[in-house]
This record gives structure tokens, C-alpha cells and sequence, in this order.
């Protein structure tokens, strides 16, 4: 990878310059933990855009079912909404509006609503919403089991009080669904005493019976960052892995990893020793797959003492050691939202870059479970508001899954398997 990483920068160099692009890049700022404001979206711009229809939409998360129908959630002032499209987006059927918290719905750059569809065609959306003015949030969940014509009233996963955000959903190729989040019981409770931690905790409940019912909460991890997403994915036995920006000694927030066994958390193992000591939001979380070698590939962000920047690592022995980071992208880009997908051995990375006036997405390949990747390339643009570029799977064909205010969504192919 550093190999290549060489070779990478210099093609990037000189794609810019021949673009007339120079390097001049905005910094990445950060927030503090009492603003909760967003700073992901190095291109966002505010636009007028009032409906809660995907036009306005701010967040989006697509999802493949097993007879490829492409499912859609997504938050757009102040609502969650749902559709399905049976010929890859071309069209779509009328949206649904799953909850309406207007300014009380949690908006932030890493908050975004979470969608599973079972084999049955019963689907899942979780969400989190601000239920008071000290930013404790609540992660609700509703069910359709009418193939997304009609969705439940939309309740709480948990009954503690205190605040929980940023869920992520897995489902199991039984139908087991796992969620995990970020907790503050432990916070609240410390608070309580006179104390003041830092962060949140991670914390996690199954279901194998769609929701019906959840096993009682467990905390996985007590110091985690309270303002990053979690990675998540299903490694080759189908155990819920996940990557997450996590508190070591001394404010440090670095990444870790964790495997789940059968409603039980496995060891915390650190992913890179970044030296990020900070006490601000970065809202910044990082990004997992795993190969059908057990490889598991993951990337993050950090601005750390040792390293800055955007990185990328993988793991051949469960997570308990990952290689040496390589850098993505350029040193002096604004880069951001690493994605990650894996299908059998190939893995496809992808990211955004903004040079100055427009954001660019960039995506590498390797075929090779990660041992070599291909020069990276343009795979679209935009000089207004974007989402995250996300990665997504229908049999054999891998899509780039991304929202501009420009464009509106977008299913862009770019590549796939014979």
C-alpha cells in the first residue's frame, strides 16, 4: 500500500495541476461537545430546501433486499421518510413519513437513519431525535411488515433515561438483527456523583425476532467518543464486527475494534495508535468490511499527533492486529467519509475530496484482498451540498450510493464481477 501510495499522490498531483487545480484546501475544523454542529460536510452550503421529500434530503441510507428491490431512508427537515424502487432508482414508490421531530431530530453529520430488510420483506429504520435542550437523544425504531406499505409507531430500543445517538444496524443472515449506539448511562450516572467523564459508552441488544423484542442492553465499551458513527459488518461467521472511535488513556480518541460473539463483546483492540488527544466533536466516524477471506479492512480519519489525515489498515487475525496505516488521498486535500465494501476478494474504497470549489469522490480498488490496489479515480462530483458517499451491493454489481443537492440521489455503477 505505501508502494502505491506514492504512486497515488503523484497521479493525483498531476491530475489537479492538469485541472488547474491547486492546494489550496479549507481546514478541518472542529466542534465542541455543547454545539453539536456538523463539520463532515466540507461541501455543504445552506440552501433553501423545505419538503420533506428526497429532493431536501440530508442523509440518506440505501438497502438491497434478496429480490432487488433498493430500499431508501432518509432525514430531511426535521422528518424521516422511507421508499422502494424495483429498477435501481429509475423510479420510486410514494415516500412515507416514518416521524416528524422537526429541529428536535438528530441531523448531525454522522447521525443517519438505519434500514435492514429481512428475507420476508419485513423492514427495520432506526433513528435518533434530541428529546430535551441538553442534547440527550432517544434511538427509535419502527417495523413494516407489509413490504414498507404501513410502518408501527415508532418506540424506544432501550427504557434507560439517559441519552443514546448514532445507532448502527446489522442483520444476520438468520434474520438476528444487531444494534449498537452510543450510550450514556454511564456518563449520566458518573455525572450523578460529582464526576465529569469523558465521552459515552458503546452499548448493544439483539433481536431474532425482528424487533419484537431486544435482549437487555450491555455495554460493550465504557470510553467511546459521544459524536462519531459506528463501522459495522458481518465477518465470515457472521459476527457483528465493529470499528469505532474509542477513549484511551489520557483523552486520547483513537480507533478500536471489537468482535461479537453470540450477544458477547470480544476484546477492545486498537486500531492505530493516531496520539489524537482531544476534547471536541470531531463527527467523523470510520469505516469497515470484511473480506470472504476474513480480512477485515477498515478506514478513518484523524488529526493525531503520530498522523493526519485519512487512513486505511486491514486485519488477517480477527482484529487483534492490524497493518501499518496508509494514507489516503493527498496530505494537503480536505479529504473525508472513508466507505468501505467488500465482495468476495475484492474490495472497493471510496472518498471525498474537496479542492476549493467542487467536491470530488474518489475510488480504489483492489482484487487482491487488499495486498494491492489500483490508482485512484473520479467517480463524480458536485459543487453543492453532498452527502456521504456510501458503497452498496445488488448480487454482483457494486453501486455508488450518494445524495447532491444538485443532482438529488444518485445509484452510479462503477464495477462489479463477471
Amino acid at each position: 500500500m505505501k508502494t502505491h501510495l506514492i504512486n497515488w499522490m503523484g497521479y493525483q498531483c498531476l491530475l489537479l495541476i492538469s485541472l488547474g487545480i491547486g492546494f489550496a484546501m479549507p481546514g478541518y475544523t472542529q466542534t465542541s461537545h455543547s454545539s453539536h454542529g456538523s463539520m463532515g460536510g466540507v461541501s455543504k452550503q445552506k440552501v433553501s430546501c423545505e419538503s420533506s421529500g428526497l429532493d431536501c434530503a440530508n442523509a440518506v441510507n440505501p438497502f438491497f433486499s434478496q429480490d432487488g428491490k433498493l430500499h431508501l431512508v432518509w432525514s430531511a427537515n426535521g422528518s424521516i421518510s422511507y421508499a422502494q424502487s424495483i429498477d435501481l432508482g429509475k423510479s420510486w414508490s410514494t415516500s412515507i413519513e416514518i416521524a416528524n421531530h422537526g429541529k428536535a431530530l438528530d441531523t448531525g453529520s454522522d447521525a443517519r437513519p438505519q434500514i435492514a430488510v429481512n428475507k420476508d420483506g419485513q423492514i427495520i429504520i432506526a433513528y435518533s431525535f434530541f428529546k430535551d435542550k441538553n442534547w440527550n437523544a432517544q434511538v427509535n425504531y419502527v417495523i413494516s411488515k407489509d413490504g414498507g406499505n404501513s410502518f408501527t409507531t415508532p418506540k424506544s430500543i432501550v427504557k434507560d433515561q439517559s441519552s443514546q445517538r448514532f445507532p448502527s444496524l446489522l442483520i444476520e443472515p438468520d434474520g438476528t438483527l444487531f444494534i449498537s449506539w452510543i450510550d450514556k448511562r454511564l456518563v449520566q450516572a458518573a455525572k450523578d456523583k460529582g464526576n465529569k467523564p469523558l465521552g459515552a459508552s458503546l452499548a448493544f441488544a439483539t433481536s431474532t425476532d425482528f424487533g419484537g423484542s431486544f435482549t437487555t442492553e450491555k455495554i460493550a465499551n465504557d470510553a467511546m467518543c459521544e459524536c462519531c458513527r459506528i463501522g459495522a459488518a458481518l465477518n465470515t461467521t457472521n459476527e457483528p464486527t465493529l470499528i469505532y472511535r474509542a477513549i484511551f488513556d489520557g483523552g486520547v480518541r483513537d480507533h478500536a475494534s471489537q468482535v461479537f460473539k453470540k450477544s458477547e463483546f470480544g476484546k477492545i483492540e486498537r486500531v492505530a495508535n493516531d496520539g489524537w488527544k482531544t476534547d471536541a466533536c470531531p463527527h467523523h466516524g470510520p469505516a469497515i468490511a470484511i473480506s470472504s477471506l476474513n480480512t477485515s479492512h477498515v478506514a478513518w480519519f484523524t488529526q493525531g499527533s503520530i498522523r493526519s489525515g485519512l487512513f486505511y489498515a486491514r486485519s488477517e487475525n480477527g482484529n487483534s492486529r492490524f497493518s501499518d496505516p496508509a494514507q489516503i488521498g493527498s496530505q494537503n486535500a480536505n479529504v473525508s467519509r472513508p466507505y468501505l465494501l467488500a465482495n468476495g476478494k475484492n474490495i472497493w474504497l471510496t472518498w471525498k475530496e474537496f479542492e476549493g470549489k467542487q467536491t470530488l469522490i474518489w475510488m480504489q480498488q483492489s482484487i487482491n484482498d487488499g495486498a494491492t490496489w489500483t490508482l485512484p479515480r473520479i467517480i463524480s462530483k458536485t459543487s453543492n451540498y453532498s452527502d456521504h458517499p456510501l458503497l452498496i451491493k445488488n448480487n454482483q454489481q457494486i453501486f455508488l450510493s450518494w445524495l447532491t443537492r444538485d443532482d438529488g440521489y444518485q445509484l452510479i455503477p462503477i464495477g462489479g464481477l463477471p
